[in-house]
């Protein structure tokens, strides 16, 4: 049973958030009106607190059973939207559950039911196919991101799990990209579309970066070091470019973290927190990184190799000139190459100025142990402060997670705090400290 529900007004004072947004607002407002929604809005606005707070209100606290289920086609995704909501500190319950995890995880968590359950096709299939919960109490269905999620390559699952959801009178689906067209089988009547992909007024800069060589490594590099210490994504089409830009960084020593779907999900999940907190500046990452992941708003993104479709593209800029900040999108061809169609008044970048790179500041620290050993980011934070002996400026960020916490720390101080406090007990736990 849900304990100490909160109101629309705690939830945002507990995000610190004054007041929502036109497009929140309006999305809430028609959500409540309405049982079939389409929710058009770039990415960085905003989609997952205006369907998650309305979400809230139709959820039963006395009955222990899913109420709502969360589709998305990413792993990243689950876990983002799991934060968000937990975040909300509403007092029900919410679990992801994904692929490339132990599904032994997913049996632990989901013995205590969830009212909210978020959880990529694959995965929410088996838990479907082995009934490990009832399907009978689910009411609401949102797809997020669902022109990704309703494409191909998901449709035999998406169909097979909402074909199974015999009482649901609410569905909402959310997107950063309009035009897709929508199954018959996902059952949605005349819906309202709240559609806001026009109403915000873009501060992206589109340029051009031309290679002299169909090799484009060393230009990448002189664009790099003109933009200098700025944080941004480098946008590959496949793996193995990934593993080919990675290890020229790596021989010109710029640091920077990896993200593609033949990744484990350890070292997915560990690059973007070392993105986030500073630790790397530069991630290297195919399409998957454009949508669907928690990171930072960032300066500047580069098409290293040019995205096949405009949706692409649109995904891919979405990262920076999120909201109201300016950033940069730069397309990197070489002298031959000609730009797709819809890469239109990119003028021509002069990179000829080159800025200095400083050393990183921060370093990444793991702690073996999390939310599931008691442990909160306050406990974490008077160990590094008390016993470590760092200032509040010298402590970077706290990632939480159910078995282990990541810690951002100045680099200069790694080995040190790892002497000072590897071993030592955070509440009951005896944990591990070391550098990842």
């Amino acid at each position: 049973m849900a304990n100490n529900i909160k109101s629309q007004q705690d939830i945002l004072a507990k995000l610190q958030i004054d007041e929502l947004n036109q497009m929140q607002k309006e999305a809430i407002a028609t959500i409540h009106k309405n049982d079939n929604v389409i929710l058009l809005s770039p990415t960085g606005t905003g989609k997952t607190l205006a369907f998650s707070l309305p979400l809230l209100e139709f959820l039963d606290p006395t009955l222990e059973e899913v109420q709502a289920l969360i589709l998305v086609p990413s792993r990243e995704l689950a876990i983002q939207i799991e934060q968000v909501i937990r975040s909300m500190g509403s007092g029900f319950k919410v679990n992801a559950v994904y692929g490339g995890r132990p599904m032994s995880k997913d049996k632990i968590e989901l013995k205590h039911i969830p009212a909210i359950l978020i959880g990529t096709p694959g995965r929410i299939s088996d838990h479907f196919a082995n009934d490990r919960f009832s399907k009978d109490h689910i009411k609401t269905l949102i797809l997020d991101e669902f022109d990704k999620s309703l494409e191909v390559g998901f449709e035999y699952e998406m169909r097979n799990i909402i074909n199974q959801l015999s009482s649901l009178d609410k569905r909402i689906l959310t997107s950063a990209t309009q035009g897709v067209e929508i199954p018959d089988f996902v059952g949605l009547r005349k819906p309202n579309t709240v559609n806001y992909l026009k109403a915000v007024t873009s501060k992206l800069e589109i340029r051009t970066v031309v290679s002299p060589a169909k090799n484009k490594l060393n230009t990448l590099l002189h664009l790099l070091n003109h933009l200098g210490n700025k944080q941004g994504i480098v946008f590959c089409n496949l793996k193995d470019s990934i593993n080919n830009v990675s290890t020229f960084l790596e021989s010109k020593n710029i640091k920077h973290g990896c993200f593609s779907g033949g990744m484990e999900q350890k070292d997915r999940e560990r690059s973007l927190i070392k993105f986030r907190n500073g630790t790397n500046q530069l991630l290297i990452a195919t399409d998957l990184a454009a949508r669907g992941i928690d990171v930072p708003e960032m300066s500047f993104i580069i098409h290293y190799e040019l995205p096949q479709a405009i949706e692409e593209f649109t995904h891919r800029n979405g990262r920076t000139a999120r909201v109201s900040a300016e950033g940069t999108a730069f397309v990197l061809k070489w002298k031959d190459e000609r730009l797709p169609d819809f890469i239109k008044n990119a003028d021509v970048q002069d990179i000829s100025k080159q800025a200095e790179r400083s050393p990183v500041f921060w370093e990444t620290l793991f702690i073996s142990g999390g939310r599931k050993d008691k442990i909160s980011k306050g406990d974490i934070a008077g160990l590094f402060i008390k016993q470590g002996k760092l200032t509040k400026e010298q402590l970077g960020a706290i990632e939480l997670k159910q078995d282990c916490a990541f810690v951002a720390v100045p680099s200069t101080l790694t080995a040190e705090l790892i002497e000072k406090l590897n071993n030592s007990r955070l509440k009951k736990k005896k944990v591990r400290i070391y550098e990842v």
